[in-house]
């Protein structure tokens, strides 16, 4: 999907964290309803739920999986380990198992339906380009880049 209508700086920013998220965003996107809830509570140790918790926000946060769930901000973190009731250090243990945290995205990937790209590129395409001609908002309004 060409990305021309992105901003140098917008296009660099996909996948990552610009600082803490504002108190709207976080209560949007990091807020655990009971779905989010059932899929955590299947994780064993308090680090292994926070983690979970971690990598199932910040997907729909920042439209991907982060490279290390470790280089989310700490505020994002304590958000997230005050709903689960755990302590927010447990994030420093759940990342010493590279095949968890692998094993956890796909599993995310699979129980909430995301695909990868190169899958649904396609289909966006064609939404977008729809969208945007019925709305009259471009491509930057219809895919919410900031």
């Amino acid at each position: 999907m060409p990305v021309e209508f992105l901003t140098d700086e917008q296009a660099s920013a996909y996948g990552r964290f610009s600082g803490l998220p504002s108190r709207m965003h976080l209560e949007r996107f990091f807020f655990l309803d009971d779905e989010d809830r059932g899929l955590i509570g299947r994780r064993r140790g308090d680090h292994n739920r926070l983690g979970f918790a971690v990598q199932l926000t910040t997907v729909r946060f920042v439209g991907t999986f982060v490279a290390d769930p470790v280089d989310v901000p700490g505020g994002v973190v304590e958000y997230l380990a005050e709903q689960l009731d755990v302590a927010a250090a447990n994030m420093a243990t759940y990342t010493q198992r590279e095949k968890t945290r692998l094993e956890h995205q796909w599993e995310i990937a699979r129980d909430v339906g995301y695909r990868d790209f190169v899958d649904a590129e396609a289909e966006l395409a064609v939404w977008v380009d729809d969208r945007a001609w019925t709305t009259g908002e471009g491509p930057v309004a219809v895919l919410g880049c900031r």
